[in-house]
């Protein structure tokens, strides 16, 4: 289905700078209509008053003022939230603030600041289908759903609005991460959009998602069934663990693209042909670079924790390509944490990723990579392949440097509230590989699809799919894969009074005759034990 402008592209540039608020402001202060404006293909908003106003969070109970903005806020300083506090710029249950104010449960805590938004990609909002109470979109990467952080008017919900008018209220019924792009469902009135967060609640509603990942992801059907928790929520982090929440995705591998341009020896390596060295390699690169290729993978969600699809990928060690946080090498290094479940590097990680990109001057003319090591091969790999490979890996981080310039602090500073100012962001810090391609209605009422995106197409003169198909389910003969263990092909002769199930920390046991609630792997809408995973039984038809 073709798109159409669901926004109004038509802003110009607002006149000068707002002047500065008076001494208190108990109020946001919302400019309208939006001072959006167009350049250099983003959308851009001028600076403005704001206050931002939250009630007090569960994790914020009794502890005190400043140690919530330091650990919870990134946006400013240290020094600004300091400063601000010992100002009287923050209230706490509508009364001026200092920095040892203990937050009480149902208080609110309320900022003024002059706000400046970051710029989001210029495209109009798709439209994929309009009625008088639904309005799906293909929502356009970058661009966050709700007002959050740094973003007010640069959000879904107030592009909308901008278009349609300031009586319009859309009501998101599923969210995409910002940096996603894809089907989302905008309700038009509450019982519309209460009708498909019901539907979704209750898992009756199939999602698809279509990502770019680093390496050649495996054959046949990969579910990874590893839980999920949230490590910094100042830094959006998520990792997986033991203790997270219950998480499950299926994955299917849709196509690989090897790169031409490498050596011959590497090609090889990284199609799991050692060649000479008359060993197989592992079924995916070890390798953290789309140098070895990539692969287009088709995910289906069976749950929906935060970050999911991007957590389970870096945990299989595929990696959607250019996500700015789990396929970061400065961050997790060499082996971007694949298989890593343990909180051992937590502190290490969370470190690096607080001052990824920011902490630079746009001038600066110094790069780093952490590829100072060799690169992990199989045993017995012949030194000039590693050699080689380091070689051109060292190559191609310096020219990925100096082609990307993304937003990193300018060396200026705001005129009216002294902040530092960024530099734009770079297109890989506009989206990454990640496109939510379908939701369909488990009762087959309806179903949504968007266009495969262009970074998912084929390269120039390579055959390729050029849409995504439905979901296929594991054909006979065809190999289950959970998480990074062997393959299991579910036309493998079970006995009859077998059910082979994985159990963490165990490993694959015989549980039938147990009373262990457990399901068959077709079934996304059914719960499973939080421990066991059935791969094959009897029942399975």
């Amino acid at each position: 289905m073709s798109l159409v402008p669901g926004g109004n592209n038509t802003f110009k540039v607002p006149p000068d700078p707002l002047e500065p608020p008076s001494d208190v402001i108990v109020t946001p202060y919302v400019p309208w209509p939006a001072p959006y404006y167009f350049e250099g293909g983003l959308r851009r908003v001028k600076p403005y008053h704001f206050t931002y106003k939250t009630y007090c969070k569960e994790r914020w109970r009794g502890r005190e003022l400043l140690e919530i903005f330091l650990d919870e806020f990134r946006d400013r300083s240290p020094e600004y939230y300091k400063h601000a506090i010992e100002t009287g710029q923050v209230t706490v249950g509508g009364k001026v603030a200092n920095s040892t104010t203990k937050v009480k449960n149902g208080q609110i805590v309320s900022h003024t600041l002059h706000r400046h938004e970051p710029p989001v990609t210029g495209q109009p909002i798709g439209v994929i289908h309009e009625d008088d109470d639904m309005l799906v979109i293909d929502k356009p990467a970058g661009v966050p759903v709700h007002s959050a952080g740094r973003y007010h008017f640069n959000s879904i919900v107030e592009i909308l609005r901008a278009g349609r008018g300031y009586e319009f209220k859309p009501l998101p019924c599923n969210r995409l991460d910002r940096l996603t792009s894809g089907v989302m469902f905008i309700g038009k009135h509450p019982k519309a959009a209460e009708k498909v967060s019901v539907k979704l609640k209750e898992r009756s509603i199939q999602k698809e998602y279509v990502a770019r990942v680093k390496g050649r992801f495996p054959d046949g059907v990969v579910l990874c069934n590893q839980p999920i928790m949230q490590v910094s929520p100042k830094l959006g982090l998520n990792r997986v663990r033991a203790t997270g929440k219950e998480a499950r995705t299926k994955f299917r591998r849709l196509a690989y693209y090897a790169p031409p341009e490498l050596p011959e020896k590497f090609n090889a390596l990284s199609n799991g042909n050692t060649g000479c060295l008359e060993e197989r390699a592992t079924a995916s690169s070890q390798l953290p670079s789309e140098d070895e290729g990539y692969s287009i993978v088709h995910c289906l969600p069976l749950t929906g924790r935060t970050h999911q699809i991007r957590v389970h990928l870096q945990f299989l060690g595929h990696p959607i390509s250019n996500d700015p946080i789990y396929s970061n090498r400065r961050v997790f290094g060499p082996d971007l944490g694949k298989n890593d479940a343990s909180a051992d590097r937590d502190r290490e990680i969370i470190s690096r990723l607080s001052v990824v990109g920011k902490t630079e001057l746009a001038e600066a003319g110094s790069y780093r990579t952490h590829f100072t090591t060799p690169p992990p091969v199989p045993p017995g790999t012949d030194p000039t392949v590693i050699e080689e490979i380091m070689s051109h890996e060292h190559g191609a981080a310096v020219v990925d440097y100096h082609k990307r310039k993304g937003e990193k602090l300018s060396g200026d500073l705001c005129e009216i509230c002294e902040t530092p100012l960024y530099t734009d962001p770079s297109p890989e810090e506009l989206g990454i590989f990640l496109h939510a391609v379908a939701y369909a209605d488990n009762d087959g009422d309806w179903e949504y699809r968007s266009k495969m995106p262009s970074w998912a197409l084929p390269p120039q003169g390579i055959d390729g799919p050029t849409k995504v198909p439905n979901w296929l389910e594991p054909q006979e003969g065809e190999s289950v894969v959970i998480n990074n263990g062997d393959g299991l092909s579910i036309s493998e002769g079970i006995k009859e009074d077998e059910m082979i199930a994985l159990v963490r920390g165990v490993g694959l046991v015989n549980i039938a005759g147990g009373k262990i609630n457990a399901v068959n792997l077709s079934s996304p809408g059914e719960e499973q034990d939080r421990d066991v995973a059935v791969i094959a039984a009897p029942a399975i038809a």
